[in-house]
């Protein structure tokens, strides 16, 4: 379980410099070497459980652990358990992280991103389904607003929305301007717009000029998990 206790500051040190190497290449923001476990370095230690098969929890990791140890020891990221690989392009989102992995089939892990999904009360549903629309929106340089813009699929409280890739009725992976490490959206799973612009990319949506559907995205979400507020 989650260990409630940060680990001494040169042990957290360590952790930081040993989750940046772990995490170069991909999305994660590159931890600051403090020394203090706070939010990103959760995140991100989570994330490293994720990718390294170990007990996915969102707390500090024990100084002389053999879960820290794994991680010290780990070189790269395995696919996590829950990836709907049978699928040619998935998307994990996992709500006790706070992060989306991305990957294809059983091959390979693409990229990993910090996300913020529902806060309670709008929390992000927890379920496999293809992604099924996709707008660019590219009148208002990627930017939905689906308040002054409500169609069958946006709820109102979403909000001004980038590049919305939807998975579930109004519920969407977009890109955002504020991304915290917890969930504070209206249900969708932010990210920073450069990451959705990489997401969108990968898919093969970059040069996408209207809204486009399921099999034009052919991509498979899965949302998993749930976040410990405390």
């Amino acid at each position: 379980g989650a260990s409630r206790l940060a680990p001494p500051l040169e042990a957290v040190t360590r952790q930081q410099v040993e989750l940046n190497e772990l995490f170069a290449g991909t999305s994660m923001l590159p931890l600051v070497v403090d020394g203090d476990s706070g939010g990103y370095t959760r995140q991100a230690a989570c994330a490293a459980r994720m990718g390294l098969g170990l007990p996915v929890h969102s707390g500090h990791v024990p100084a002389g652990s053999d879960e820290e140890a794994a991680i010290f020891a780990a070189t790269e990221l395995s696919i996590p358990a829950g990836a709907p690989t049978d699928a040619t392009k998935w998307i994990l989102i996992d709500q006790t992280c706070q992060v989306i992995f991305i990957g294809e089939g059983n091959e390979r892990v693409v990229d990993v991103f910090p996300t913020s999904t529902g806060e309670p009360g709008f929390q992000t549903h927890n379920i496999r389904a293809f992604a099924f629309r996709f707008d660019p929106a590219s009148d208002n340089d990627g930017w939905h607003d689906s308040a002054s813009f409500p169609v069958e699929v946006d709820n109102p409280v979403n909000g001004n929305m980038y590049k919305p890739l939807y998975f579930d009725r109004g519920q969407a992976i977009h890109g955002a301007n504020n991304v915290p490490t917890s969930p504070q959206s209206k249900g969708c799973a932010r990210l920073r717009p450069a990451n959705q612009d990489a997401l969108i990319g990968w898919l093969g949506l970059g040069d996408v000029s209207g809204t486009v559907g399921r099999d034009r995205i052919a991509a498979t979400v899965t949302v998993r998990g749930s976040y410990d507020l405390g």
